[in-house]
């Protein structure tokens, strides 16, 4: 699912963080959405409504008493055929507005009347974050089911570092995003692997897989957006962990059996995107090794733990998913795999098809046969798989 023709209606606060609503407002064009703004009084003193009438080509909303709505209900008029309205920044002052229901001007009105849903996106200083009246603010938003963008931790404008600072307006495009996703994973917990492992020869060698882990992070992505809490064991990789995944960084193949391990209890899916290594060096050296005369070492290998087939045979084991990157005769080498680890779904690709790129081609095998997704970007394959994974489940259940 794309942003494509969906009605945003973004609300800006006042503070220094506006500047950053300019470029989401750009971005939410871009990607097709139809954005309405309106804006605080407070909002206009750092963005003119002339910048936001330029970016998003239609008329700026600042005033309750408007009197171009036909009958000077702006508050009503302006939100009911969006689908969401998206505040940001959302100030500490307009949160507290929110959670106690307050209505004193156009915004925060029509958040009161609206009918879609509604996201903030917080932006404010790091004590006014940590202050008991904002958390105590925040829980009560939580409960009545408002969604949240950000904040991240950060320099801030005021020269002091910590929570408060609004998310990037690309970050903020995706949590849009995902929040049109089917929750069709609501209330899951699913534990996924990416990325290689690295396995020492020595302080500065190692065997390692050629994986970037864009895969798997797509999968963890893809699952918390469907509404699953989700835990994401990654080895090596320079990828930023998607918004609301826990993450657990791991280096080798045991280092990763060991966070499996302890993760397992209590996850109803499990997805083993990572590559992990199926040898290690028995016996790695302390030091450095020197070559000697042009001789070459002699390494003795053990094999590794196989975590997709460990987690399928536990006695309440969680529904497994496994990956099959492969070189050739995918199809056969996928289905002989499902049979040896014991699993019912398995996902499998072209390795040099995929390595390192944003977008792949996977196919699905399952009880079934086979179920091409096709070609496209790694978040979309991964979309789709999380929606065949919860069909899986629906029918197991019935």
């Amino acid at each position: 699912m794309t942003l494509k023709g969906k009605r945003i209606l973004l609300g800006m606060t006042g503070g220094i963080a506006a500047y950053k609503a300019a470029e989401l407002a750009r971005l939410l064009g871009k990607a097709g959405c139809d954005v309405r703004v309106a804006m605080t009084e407070a909002a206009t003193r750092f963005v003119t409504p002339v910048t936001m009438q330029a970016l998003t080509g239609q008329t700026v909303w600042t005033d309750l008493w408007d009197p171009r709505v036909a009958d000077n209900m702006s508050h009503i008029e302006l939100s009911r055929d969006r689908e969401l309205v998206l505040i940001a920044p959302a100030s500490a002052d307009f949160l507290a507005k929110v959670a106690c229901g307050l209505a004193d001007d156009l915004l925060s009105t029509l958040v009161l009347a609206r009918r879609c849903g509604l996201m903030v996106a917080p932006a404010m200083n790091v004590e006014m974050w940590g202050n008991p009246a904002t958390q105590r603010n925040l829980r009560t938003l939580r409960a009545d089911g408002i969604a949240f963008a950000g904040p991240a931790a950060g320099d801030q404008a005021c020269g002091e570092t910590g929570m408060g600072r609004m998310l990037e307006p690309a970050d903020v495009v995706a949590e849009v995003e995902a929040f049109f996703q089917p929750k069709t994973l609501a209330g899951k917990r699913v534990l996924v692997t990416a990325g290689p492992t690295e396995e020492p020869i020595d302080p500065v060698r190692m065997i390692t897989n050629a994986s970037s882990g864009k895969m798997g992070f797509a999968v963890a992505r893809a699952a918390r957006e469907a509404g699953a809490r989700v835990t994401l064991v990654s080895g090596p990789v320079a990828l930023a962990t998607p918004a609301g995944v826990e993450r657990v960084d791991v280096r080798s193949a045991r280092q990763m059996f060991d966070a499996v391990k302890a993760a397992i209890r209590g996850q109803q899916v499990f997805v083993s995107v990572a590559a992990v290594a199926d040898w290690s060096v028995k016996n790695p050296a302390k030091r450095k090794i020197k070559k000697v005369d042009g001789r070459a070492p002699v390494l003795e290998f053990e094999e590794n733990p196989d975590i997709l087939a460990w987690v399928a045979a536990r006695k309440s084991a969680p529904f497994c998913v496994g990956f099959a990157a492969e070189s050739e005769k995918v199809a056969a080498h996928a289905e002989q795999k499902r049979a040896n680890k014991g699993v019912p779904l398995i996902a499998a690709n072209l390795v040099q098809e995929a390595l390192g790129t944003d977008d792949n081609a996977i196919t699905l095998f399952d009880a079934r046969g086979r179920h091409p997704l096709g070609r496209g970007p790694k978040i979309e394959l991964a979309r789709k798989l999380v929606a065949h994974i919860a069909g899986m489940l629906a029918k197991k259940r019935r």
